[in-house]
């Protein structure tokens, strides 16, 4: 994707003109905040990364992947419980 088609979807958003943007310096896209900039700039841009920023990407992918973990043990133990519910419920009718 070339930057000015980041910066042409950019325009649809509402959050563009918002003060409290991150844009990010290459292609101009903005983010809601800092961690989404740097996992922008992780994916998007590793060659130009500085060391501060390669580890405020290395963080937030970490992060990232910590809530994704989460949200599929979540969702496992959901889908557990419904299972047995259901097979209770089977069971008794």
């Amino acid at each position: 994707m070339t930057a000015d088609g980041v910066a042409e979807r950019a325009e649809d958003l509402d959050y563009v003109d918002a003060p409290d943007a991150a844009v990010c310096e290459h292609c101009g896209a903005p983010f809601a905040d800092e961690e989404l900039l740097a996992l922008h700039l992780g994916h998007e841009h590793p060659d130009a990364l500085t060391d501060d920023q390669r580890e405020a990407f290395e963080d937030a992918y970490a992060n990232e992947q910590a809530e994704i973990r989460r949200f599929r043990l979540k969702a496992l133990g959901v889908l557990v419980l419904l299972y047995f519910l259901f097979l209770m419920v089977y069971a008794v009718v």
